[in-house]
């Protein structure tokens, strides 16, 4: 078992370098960097003596080394609007993508699994197909289509909730019923999968001959020898989850990272794009490792390997 761990840690840790590695070249793909970030009409002698202060003027194997020990010593450069550093600006801003990736992590866990089981224990029936025709869809609508109907439905036309804005737990609610639908409908396809396969084992209908009720069937003996698959998409989902933020946020006026790295991008706040690249792929990667030892624990099977 700690050589499987070992190994997906070190996995992730070269996920990271080949992500931080990607943010270096990607700056550097389309010329140089120095009139990239600059104005346009920026003086040639200035553009030069940034050149030579920002170290673009270095050779590449140079300008990368010391940008992986910037990355490392936690300098990544600071903002050019207001001259703050470019890690505490996003830091400022990770806490609200927390809150609402958290959220919507929790609700497509409880909407998928829950459906998904469902749709599994009614397989071939009027509500399996019914769930699967309507997962099928969701599955298949862009996340920011999502959250336009969403916004339509409980803003527009019945007035329940704000359409936008933060501050209270309502302004929370479309957001992460957006993020929280789109992911769950992958979820529950996945659940449904792996339920299927479970109950036609003989150990169910053994149960099932013992007396045990169907709750006791579905969740004491089938969902926990399902959780393997179930777990490696939660994992998977995590990063598809981040992914939406960027549009959900703009969307809902969301003050979270995502929001944050389309106004940067749009500004050309090179530094606050790199920073929140990098921890966002750690938080994934991290999610992603702890999925890994979630399904180690549950199928023992693994921890042989």
């Amino acid at each position: 078992m700690a050589t499987t761990l070992l190994v997906k840690s070190l996995r992730g840790l070269i996920t990271l370098w080949i992500v931080v590695s990607a943010v270096f070249f990607a700056l550097r793909a389309t010329g140089d960097p120095t009139t990239m970030l600059l104005p346009d009409d920026t003086p040639t002698d200035i553009v030069e003596m940034y050149r030579q202060k920002w170290g673009f003027d270095q050779p590449i194997p140079v300008q990368y080394f010391t940008f992986l020990g910037d990355v490392l010593r936690g300098h990544l450069g600071v903002s050019y609007v207001d001259g703050r550093s470019a890690i505490k600006v996003v830091f400022e801003r990770l806490p609200s993508t927390l809150l609402l990736g958290a959220t919507s992590f929790l609700t497509a866990i409880v909407f998928g699994v829950s459906i998904g089981v469902i749709a599994a224990v009614y397989h071939r029936k009027v509500v399996d197909r019914l769930i699967s025709a309507l997962l099928a869809v969701v599955h298949a609508m862009p996340n920011f289509l999502v959250g336009l109907l969403l916004m339509l439905l409980f803003s527009v036309a019945l007035r329940w909730l704000p359409s936008s804005g933060y501050g209270t737990h309502w302004h929370l609610l479309l957001p992460t019923m957006t993020l929280g639908l789109w992911g769950g409908a992958t979820i529950a396809r996945v659940t449904r999968a792996a339920m299927i396969e479970v109950l036609k084992e003989p150990y169910i209908d053994a149960a099932r001959a013992r007396g045990f009720t169907l709750f006791h069937r579905v969740v004491r003996e089938a969902l926990p020898n399902a959780a393997v698959p179930i777990i490696t998409i939660l994992g998977l989902n995590a990063g598809q989850l981040f992914a939406g933020a960027v549009i959900t946020e703009t969307i809902f006026a969301w003050p979270g990272i995502g929001r944050l790295l389309v106004t940067a991008a749009a500004s050309r706040e090179v530094a606050i794009v790199q920073v929140i690249l990098i921890v966002v792929s750690a938080i994934i990667v991290s999610i992603n490792l702890i999925a890994d030892v979630l399904c180690v624990i549950v199928n023992p099977a693994l921890r042989k390997r």
